[in-house]
């Protein structure tokens, strides 16, 4: 079913649409490729129309315009049990009356595969999970952890190219959770397998991915890879979604050298680097920073960086880090965060500071 044509265009979206009442479009003309060996996160809120993608390309949706392609061959008509695809939800849906050794025999069976070859495929599987001793066991036997592995592991069992995840870890606890996120990511690029995972934890979608896929809308606002979407978002709503950000409004006064000057609504002027194509004199802007790059420690902030003056509201130690909220031209939840290091203060509510960054991390988005 899969040729072996080179690998930059293993997984292809052609213009897809998808509407439950031939009216609202809840995806909306969607180009994507991605190649062999890939792991991409399609990130969103509910409804922008990441799980749909996915639903779609493991043919348990129909796409209304458009064409999805595996290996360049068209899939819009092959029912699901023939795309050679592997799925993993977040409940699991393990058999509870069969052991974790029948659960992952099954689709080999429903494949006509022979006894001996059977076996060992399901062993060759719950080994690459670290799960050989489980196989005599029911599911109600296991842990959350130990059934995520088993989903997995039957995903990977009949050697399947591409597997889709579906919020696969949003049963876990946090600490399990983020034990499981690098355990998919290690077994994923040691088997060279493509992966496209669902998940609306921007945490889980950075620590992961090879690329990452925002939806918003319907639409994808960005793609990218995890520090390109964190350092350089490329609209407002990429950067309030991903991670913490500091926004401010203002209006662009002009554009010189490659920066833009921003005339804050309290008067101030910052230099920021124009990202967006709306970014012109006289247009309404949104500055974004990240928490992360402020600076209010004089001997740290650079010779002829913009400084603003900001007012300590509170104060958060959070043991690796400081988290300090203030009121900046006149917008109450503007964060920084500060390593928790000797030479940083701790800043009391009530105390006047000076803030600074660097223009290169100051970024001119739209209104």
């Amino acid at each position: 079913m899969v040729d072996n044509m080179s690998g930059d265009r293993f997984v292809e979206f052609e213009r897809v649409q998808k509407s439950y009442d031939g009216e609202t479009l809840v995806v909306k003309d969607l180009n994507l490729s991605m190649p062999r060996g890939e792991f991409l996160t399609m990130l969103g809120p509910s409804g922008s129309g990441k799980t749909t993608c996915l639903m779609m390309l493991a043919g348990f949706e129909t796409a209304t315009h458009g064409d999805i392609r595996l290996g360049g061959v068209s899939i819009n008509n092959i029912p699901p049990h023939k795309r050679g695809i592997g799925m993993v939800f977040q409940n699991y849906a393990l058999f509870p009356h069969m052991t974790v050794a029948e659960n992952l025999s099954f689709p080999l069976e429903v494949r006509k595969m022979a006894k001996s070859e059977r076996e060992e495929k399901v062993k060759r599987a719950l080994d690459m999970v670290q799960m050989g001793a489980f196989g005599g066991r029911r599911p109600a036997q296991l842990s959350g952890g130990q059934q995520q592995r088993i989903a997995l592991a039957r995903a990977l069992v009949f050697e399947a190219e591409l597997v889709l995840m579906d919020e696969p870890l949003g049963a876990l606890d946090k600490q399990l959770r983020e034990h499981m996120q690098f355990e998919i990511k290690r077994i994923a690029d040691n088997l060279g397998i493509t992966v496209v995972y669902v998940t609306h934890d921007q945490t889980e979608a950075l620590t992961m991915s090879d690329r990452v896929a925002v939806f918003d809308d319907g639409r994808i606002q960005q793609l990218a890879p995890p520090d390109k979407l964190y350092e350089e978002p490329e609209n407002s709503f990429v950067a309030q979604f991903i991670g913490e950000n500091n926004t401010l409004e203002g209006e662009v006064m002009e554009i010189n050298g490659g920066l833009a000057v921003v005339k804050l609504d309290d008067g101030e002027l910052i230099d920021c680097k124009p990202v967006h194509p709306s970014v012109k004199p006289g247009a309404r802007t949104q500055v974004s920073i990240r928490p992360e790059r402020v600076e209010y420690n004089k001997a740290r902030l650079q010779e002829g960086v913009h400084t603003l003056k900001a007012e300590v509201l509170e104060f958060i130690y959070m043991g690796d880090i400081f988290r300090t909220r203030l009121r900046v031209a006149g917008n109450e939840d503007f964060v920084i965060k500060t390593r928790n290091a000797p030479d940083q203060d701790r800043l009391e509510p009530g105390r006047q500071i000076e803030i600074g960054w660097l223009p290169e991390d100051c970024r001119a988005l739209d209104a």
